[in-house]
């Protein structure tokens, strides 16, 4: 998980929502990877969509049952469906998210009966370390907005 701390922090570092994820088999790293949504423009740019792909690449197999997930925040129901797509053997989330989650906080795509394959599931590691640096990075995006005057406000430099 620190490793998937460490990808976080690179997203940090460049503005993006700070999520890191690790894909590693055998107790080898074969993918890691950070949310690059905004520098790619790409809504699936999502840590664990490029950690699984640079899996795929390494393994030569789409086929990850084998394969563990290191992610700092529960995934969300795409990334949650590609691991059950890809049939990833398990999901290690650091900071669970009630709003958004997909592997138990708000619905379990990860565990649900009519899928061909269940991800085992487990979450909290190193929550509080996966916690404060999200939470740091939107409390300085509210301190930008906050900055910054809305537009159409009429408000001029005058009033």
């Amino acid at each position: 998980m620190f490793r998937a701390l460490a990808e976080a922090q690179n997203a940090f570092d460049i503005g993006e929502v700070p999520v890191g994820a690790v894909a590693v088999h055998n107790c080898r790293i074969i993918g890691r990877a950070y949310n690059q949504v905004e520098s790619l423009k790409d809504a699936t740019a999502h840590a664990e969509i490029l950690a699984l792909t640079q899996a795929a690449a390494s393994l030569g197999d789409w086929r990850m049952d084998e394969v563990e997930l290191y992610v700092t925040k529960e995934p969300c129901a795409m990334c949650a469906g590609a691991c059950v797509n890809a049939r990833v053997k398990r999901v290690v989330y650091g900071l669970p998210d009630p709003r958004s989650g997909a592997c138990g906080s708000a619905l379990d795509v990860t565990g649900f009966p009519g899928m061909l394959w269940q991800v085992e599931v487990k979450g909290g590691v190193l929550a509080d370390e996966c916690g404060a640096l999200i939470r740091e990075f939107f409390h300085r995006v509210r301190e930008r907005k906050a900055e910054k005057p809305s537009a159409g406000s009429g408000k001029t430099d005058h009033d």
